[in-house]
């Protein structure tokens, strides 16, 4: 089994970057947030140093996918 990990993403703040990894999880594509903050005690560091959503290589047009795809609105109940 391959362990070879790629950034689908990049981003400027880690909650959307866990946002979309808990999209990618639930669609059963296994990803992690990679970050430099100093533990969160420097968020600014996220500019020169952007928060990376990692996955796995074989998973990579599949998470790629489900970023791009647009979540439905849900039914409006009085319909």
């Amino acid at each position: 089994m391959s362990r070879d990990y790629t950034v689908v993403r990049t981003y400027g703040d880690e909650i959307s970057a866990r946002m979309d990894a808990a999209v990618l999880e639930a669609n059963g594509v296994e990803s992690f947030v990679s970050l430099d903050n100093a533990g969160g005690a420097i968020p600014s560091l996220s500019l020169g140093f952007p928060v990376r959503l990692l996955v796995p290589a074989r998973d990579l047009d599949l998470a790629r996918e489900l970023l791009d795809t647009d979540a439905e609105s849900p039914a409006d109940p009085r319909d």
